[in-house]
């Protein structure tokens, strides 16, 4: 496993806001560099064979306009594609419908930026609750393991070994970490560091059970 607090240093996250016809919306960017080209990056991240080694399983029709469905988790719609650049697709869970847009953009040394964009509608008692992490932490789980998978010395590890590892001490402190991180872009997009704290605790528990002051 790609080392935890290497891999939590290796992220940029920011929060802003976005209007949308039904309102306003709140917006999470995460992005990584990665050492790897871009078609490979657009391969792993667009191959029905692929995903499930880094991501969770998926079916559906990965084509513009397909419907998708991730095991467990969110479906929804491909709205946009323009390989191997990018796309947009609605992320449905839970009956409610947000939207994620992943850029891939080739950089130095034949590396790749990739940047993750979810917009959501969030009612403020649940952010308050919560903050950014509740979502932003089962991101960055996904970017360390594309981070696993995309690694050239084969230290890729699977979606069954990262649920081992969630529950190790390691997993805890990554989670944790990742969630503090959160709570940090939360206060510099102007939450009160009190009320920041308090939302990254919160979700702190309930990725790791922990028990919050």
């Amino acid at each position: 496993m790609i080392d935890a607090t290497e891999q939590i240093n290796a992220v940029r996250r920011q929060l802003g806001r976005r209007v949308l016809e039904a309102g306003e919306a709140r917006v999470m960017t995460i992005s990584q560099t990665y050492d790897a080209p871009l078609e490979d990056v657009w391969d792993a991240c667009t191959n029905a064979e692929r995903i499930p080694r880094w991501f969770l399983p998926v079916s559906g029709d990965l084509r513009l306009h397909g419907r998708y469905q991730l095991e467990g988790n969110a479906g929804g719609t491909v709205e946009r594609c323009d390989p191997p650049k990018s796309f947009a697709a609605t992320w449905e869970f839970g009956g409610e419908v947000s939207w994620i847009e992943v850029r891939l953009t080739p950089v130095e040394s034949g590396r790749t930026r990739f940047e993750l964009e979810h917009v959501a509608h969030v009612d403020q008692e649940r952010w308050d609750q919560f903050g950014p992490g509740a979502l932003g932490v089962g991101w960055d789980l996904g970017l360390l393991g594309l981070a696993s998978h995309l690694a050239a010395d084969g230290s890729g590890v699977t979606p069954q070994e990262s649920e081992a590892w969630m529950v190790s001490e390691q997993g805890r402190q990554f989670v944790t970490a990742s969630s503090e991180r959160w709570g940090e872009a939360s206060v510099a997009d102007g939450t009160d560091a009190g009320q920041a704290r308090a939302a990254m605790e919160r979700t702190t528990a309930f990725y790791t059970g922990a028990p919050t002051t």
